[in-house]
């Protein structure tokens, strides 16, 4: 996979807006809806997510929410099957459960094993913040017989020590942003 346009990177991260005070106080959201909905944005971090991970995996797990609408953009680009991880409750026949702090509660994500032991999965969430959610989502895929060999993100918040939590696991982001 080759570099990724970097004009169209800096147009597609002009397109995330920022809600102050949601969804609780003092939290600072990031909206990517915008983003979404502008193709040549989307493909281009698509590509992005992707690109040094290439040739390196065979399945894309998503996070929910968000992180289910670029994995599976990324998975068809990429031609590899995408697997959900969601929130506690919401699969049929979960196979695995890991409990996970937020900043701002506490929250449990799900998934089934529905891949051959052994399959390399790249990891795709939305937002990195803290770390919890996708450490969550990185031993869910390890206890189902997944091998994860990275995890990608849109957007990583500095000053939250979000990678620290990932413990080594190979992490890329797209953008970067000041949590505050």
């Amino acid at each position: 996979m080759t570099a990724s346009d970097p004009a169209a990177l800096a147009r597609a991260e002009g397109l995330i807006a920022q809600i102050v005070d949601y969804p609780v106080e003092g939290v600072r959201f990031r909206d990517i809806t915008p983003l979404l909905a502008d193709g040549e944005a989307l493909r281009a971090v698509v590509d992005e997510l992707l690109r040094p991970f290439s040739g390196r995996f065979d399945l894309v797990a998503g996070v929910e929410a968000r992180g289910f609408l670029l994995a599976g953009a990324a998975a068809s680009v990429a031609g590899v099957g995408m697997v959900p991880i969601r929130k506690a409750g919401k699969l049929p026949r979960p196979q695995a459960r890991a409990e996970y702090a937020l900043e701002y509660g506490t929250a449990a994500i799900e998934m089934h094993a529905d891949f051959a032991p052994g399959a390399r999965v790249l990891v795709i969430d939305d937002v990195l913040a803290t770390g919890g959610t996708l450490a969550a989502a990185v031993d869910l895929v390890d206890r189902v017989g997944g091998e994860v060999v990275g995890a990608s993100v849109l957007l990583e918040l500095d000053g939250l020590q979000g990678r620290e939590a990932l413990d080594g696991v190979a992490t890329h982001a797209v953008f970067r942003a000041s949590a505050h």
